[in-house]
């Protein structure tokens, strides 16, 4: 048995460099005395630890080095050694040696093991045929992708949160996507049966289809051995080239069990609360260890406050044990917004639920409230805007010192106003970080940005999810202090979409990457890389589609078209003014015809055509383009509509030319990309047709000229338009329209309308209008200038993407078979025409789209 001796550094190896692995190194390496360890590494992958919550960021364009989590440089300087490819294969606790693969035998002082788990394939004849896998590391998804690019339809077995991610990347690249889910709902850990509805409804109108309350029991193979079908166990058989086993992990705990240390009855390496085995001088941490409370847990945060409480432990020094964790949850899954905080399912005794539901637009909340009046937990589907706020509420276990109905209807959030926290809140669970913490951080350590809270206290710089309300609360520290506070557009970029807009329009920055690595940090998400995208193609950076432009953009934007319940698209050509010809309309009605289209004329005088599957949309739009017609812009951030009464020419009670002007001014303005969607309309007398005073900009005839109204809304929350000016002659009326759309795209926060923009405006109407007409800041000549080089840079998005390849290849459903119909995409008949298929309709699929010719040879559809 060794001994340590004074003279010699002890030996601390540590078994496992996944991301639980990475975070002790870093946390035991800051400890006091670290450095009289000599550190070994033995870890199984071919590299060194990844982020493997993002793991499905591979299928959005990010490479391996994009997920890395060892900092360059960190192992040399702390004298790391890490093996990677030769894992450890038996311990001798009596001599305290562990022997790898390789044959090489290390002696250790301490050991940590951090081997995690293994994915849960079910015990199922077939399922090592090929084309069957699991989803867990790199090299998994490496070959995921290869299988997809001959599969026609694969499925997911296991509706849980992983199995849901590898069902999204299944669909993204092409494949037809089953999920198979023995519990009755999808995500049954995680959410309560009305969240599991909701989340499931949501999750087949984007075309995947599932399966409840029904397991594997089979896999089918072909002659050639591969995965032709999985048989179910209702019975059912679905046809497959392609089965992804997601079904749960279990610890992986083999090294513990072959020398005899105490595993859980269910697996998983018995610790006590400093992570300790039966052995002193052997740890565990992460998925591989049962904790004190008898759980196993499959997430990253428990197993980064496993790795803190290990380091401490071998270090010495003072700290809290680990005795549980928090296990809420938030993440997107195929677009949906879904989370769980503390006992989402009322566990508790006399608990009680206070709900929210709305089918219609797809929200669903639930609150579960204890007999004292605190929030124990709760459900969130579809909008999770409150989790930042909700889930420390539960974690501080104090009554509510808020009603519960406010915290859960859409408007009752907003007016209970700021909700106060108790300084222990846990504020980030992944780190188990209080306000108090947060705010001491501010007050005590001299931190004076967000930045500098995460860098200080680590909170925010795990899964994210905490960074909003870490932001609200650094702010509300220093206004506090009486430090003045930036409200940065996201944790990525310190700066307002504003203050990016000048910087790309000073700087001429054309693409995202350079513009975070100059002025921002991180990688980007899902609020700045869209809003960076609309700022790009404001300039007049390039078509959408290309190069890095095209991984930032919205769902609808990615296709050019609006993404339909079922999956299918719908295509809105430019009627401008609503002024269309006997022959424009034929061609419409044909191309609806021939391929089987649901068309509606709609609010804004345009035609909609419904149904579309992504093969189809080049050929439609190849049809339209040779009929004169061009996008719509329907599925963009931009102007979508200039809507007019028919005016003097055919009205009676007209005084001006209001379908003219109406097309003057949709053709000047298409295309131009925005915080927001922009709608207009043009009314010919003051009987107000056209309903131009709920427009973002509108505009009255007048018997002298044109009267301009500006920040009007309609929908939710409508706003009368205000007066700017009153009988402007058409020259001074597109001259103050064309500063008044650039000043807003110039000045607008990310997703203001131009309603909520001229309110929160300082110094409001009046200030707009001495900036626009009177130039009070100079810079009319650069609004002016704007809006010149937008209008003379305008092109056809649909015509410049049908004439490039490289933009079409992402038009097609199936990678391997081109122009082949997306067996989830389904219809039924109703009223002479179609609708999408409900999930307990038997629906048919819409015919392969006609071949069409460009350029005198045939237009392939592909995607890389």
């Amino acid at each position: 048995m060794t001994s340590h001796t004074p003279d010699r550094p002890r030996d601390l190896v540590l078994v496992g460099h996944g991301m639980v692995g990475q975070r002790f190194l870093e946390a035991f390496t800051e400890q006091p005395g670290a450095e009289g360890w000599r550190i070994t590494v033995l870890a199984e992958e071919p590299r060194p630890a990844y982020d493997r919550v993002r793991l499905s960021a591979l299928f959005d364009g990010k490479t391996a080095e994009d997920l890395a989590l060892c900092p360059p440089g960190f192992l040399a300087e702390h004298g790391i050694d890490l093996r990677l490819g030769d894992p450890v294969t038996a311990v001798d606790r009596a001599e305290r040696t562990v022997t790898t693969r390789a044959g090489e035998r290390l002696c250790y002082d301490a050991l940590v093991l951090a081997t995690g788990s293994v994915p849960f394939v079910p015990p199922v004849p077939g399922k090592e045929a090929a084309g069957c896998h699991v989803y867990r590391t790199i090299e998994d998804l490496d070959a995921i992708r290869a299988d997809a690019g001959r599969a026609g339809a694969g499925v997911v077995v296991g509706g849980g949160l992983l199995g849901l991610e590898a069902a999204g990347a299944l669909r993204a690249m092409g494949v037809a996507t089953h999920v198979v889910e023995f519990a009755p709902r999808l995500m049954a850990v995680q959410v309560d049966e009305g969240g599991g509805e909701l989340l499931r409804r949501k999750i087949e109108e984007l075309g995947v289809t599932v399966h409840t309350s029904a397991g594997a029991s089979g896999v089918e193979t072909g002659e050639d051995g591969r995965v032709r079908a999985l048989a179910l166990s209702d019975g059912r058989e679905l046809a497959a080239d392609l089965v992804v086993f997601s079904a749960g992990v279990r610890p992986r705990d083999q090294l513990a069990r072959d020398c005899d240390l105490p595993v859980g009855p269910r697996g998983g390496i018995v610790v006590d609360e400093h992570c300790r085995t039966a052995d002193p001088a052997v740890l565990a941490i992460g998925e591989c260890a049962q904790t004190v409370d008898g759980r196993v847990y499959g997430l990253v945060a428990p197993g980064y406050q496993m790795a803190d409480t290990a380091a401490r432990a071998l270090a010495g020094t003072a700290g809290s044990g680990f005795t549980g964790a928090d296990t809420s949850t938030k993440l997107k899954l195929l677009g949906v917004d879904v989370a769980s905080f503390g006992d989402p399912h009322g566990t508790a005794e006399g608990a009680l639920d206070v709900l929210y539901s709305d089918s219609r637009r797809g929200v669903y909340r639930k609150l579960v409230i204890g007999t004292d009046g605190a929030l124990l937990g709760g459900v969130l589907v579809g909008d999770t805007e409150s989790y930042g706020t909700l889930r420390p509420l539960a974690t501080a276990g104090k009554p509510l010192t808020t009603p519960a109905e406010q915290l859960v209807l859409p408007a009752g959030f907003a007016a209970a106003g700021p909700v106060a926290l108790p300084d222990d809140a846990v504020l980030c669970s992944c780190h188990n970080v209080t306000q108090g913490a947060v705010r001491a951080a501010v007050h005590e350590d001299g931190c004076d940005s967000v930045a500098a809270v995460k860098k200080c206290t680590r909170a925010g710089s795990g899964c994210g999810s905490c960074v909003k309300q870490l932001t609200t609360v650094v702010n509300e520290e220093l206004a506090a202090s009486g430090v003045a506070t930036r409200s940065g557009l996201c944790e990525h970029f310190p700066q307002t979409r504003a203050e990016l807009y000048e910087i790309v329009r000073v700087t001429g920055i054309t693409t995202f990457s350079e513009l975070v690595d100059r002025h921002g940090g991180g990688e980007g998400c899902d609020i700045c890389k869209p809003t960076v995208a609309s700022v790009l193609a404001s300039l007049g950076n390039g078509h959408i589609l290309d190069g890095e432009q095209a991984a930032l953009q919205d769902s609808n934007d990615h296709f050019l078209a609006n993404l339909q319940r079922n999956g299918s698209y719908s295509v809105v050509p430019r009627v401008p003014g609503g002024e269309i010809t006997p022959e424009g309309l034929i061609a419409i009605g044909e191309i609806a015809r021939d391929h089987g289209l649901y068309t509606k004329i709609t609010g804004g005088q345009r035609i909609d055509l419904f149904g579309a599957t992504v093969d189809q949309l080049p050929t439609i739009w190849r049809r339209l383009v040779d009929a004169g017609f061009e996008s719509g812009h329907a599925y963009g951030k931009a102007l979508r509509t200039v809507k007019s009464c028919v005016g003097e020419t055919w009205c009676r009670y007209g005084v001006q030319d209001s379908v003219g002007l109406a097309i003057e001014l949709e053709l000047r303005y298409r295309g131009l990309r925005s915080p927001h969607k922009l709608k207009s309309a043009v009314s010919g007398c003051a009987r107000e047709c056209a309903e131009a005073r709920s427009k973002d900009f509108g505009i009255i005839a007048t018997s002298s000229g044109w009267n301009l109204y500006v920040g009007g809304n309609g929908g939710m929350t409508p706003r009368h338009a205000d007066l700017l000016a009153a009988d402007l002659d058409r020259e001074a009326l597109i001259r103050t329209v064309d500063r008044y759309l650039m000043f807003y795209i110039r000045t607008a926060d990310r997703l203001e309308r131009t309603s909520v923009w001229l309110e929160r405006l300082e110094g409001g109407l009046d200030h707009l209008r001495a900036v626009v007409m009177d130039d009070s800041l100079g810079i009319a000549a650069e609004l002016d200038d704007l809006m010149a080089r937008h209008i003379d840079s305008y092109q056809d998005e649909w015509a410049a993407t049908l004439a490039d390849p490289d933009r079409l290849r992402r038009f097609s459903s199936f990678v391997n078979a081109p122009g082949t119909p997306d067996p989830a995409v389904t219809f039924v008949p109703e009223r002479g025409q179609i609708r999408p298929a409900r999930p307990d309709e038997d629906g048919h699929v819409l015919a392969a789209p006609t071949p069409v010719l460009v350029a005198g040879s045939r237009l392939e559809v592909l995607t890389p």
